[in-house]
């Protein structure tokens, strides 16, 4: 049996955070799907489509990773992907408290899938969607903490 894995998130934008954590976990898995998650409550800077083209330019040669968008409980897209483990990164003590507990209750809604948790490299620590946003928002250059592909469409300005 494969070992398969969902690394969920909204990846907005995809960062070199996210990158390192698919990168170390390649070794564990046989197949990591990156989930983009549609969340109704949040409103992204780029479309779930751009994130997904990011993904598969920035892993064009390696076919264990594959990037999907879904939309409602991820253990019910791990369930549809065949996934026994959910990937979930971990920066500070403060993200392992938020993310043991929505690993409780997925556990809770499905005893067969296991969150596995991978600390970022320390020099990644600072970097969060969130305040890359707040940097493109404000014209700031971003791009130490971008993958190149995100880097090359934003400088392009080519958005779909």
């Amino acid at each position: 049996m494969s070992r398969i894995c969902l690394f969920p998130g909204t990846f907005d934008p995809v960062t070199l955070g996210h990158t390192d954590i698919i990168d170390r976990a390649l070794p564990l898995f046989d197949k990591i799907y990156v989930g983009i998650g549609i969340n109704a409550l949040k409103h992204p800077m780029f479309s779930a489509e751009q994130r997904m083209k990011w993904f598969n330019e920035i892993y064009i040669n390696d076919p264990r990773v594959e990037c999907a968008i879904y939309e409602g409980l991820t253990v019910q897209f791990c369930k549809k992907i065949n996934a026994q483990f959910i990937l979930r990164g971990i920066r500070y003590v403060s993200d392992f408290e938020y993310e043991k507990t929505i690993a409780d209750a997925n556990r809770t809604l499905d005893r067969s899938i296991e969150t596995v948790f991978l600390t970022g490299e320390p020099k990644y620590t600072s970097v969060a969607s969130t305040i890359v946003r707040d940097i493109l928002k404000n014209g700031g250059n971003a791009s130490p903490f971008l993958p190149q592909a995100v880097i090359n469409s934003l400088e392009e300005g080519i958005m779909i």
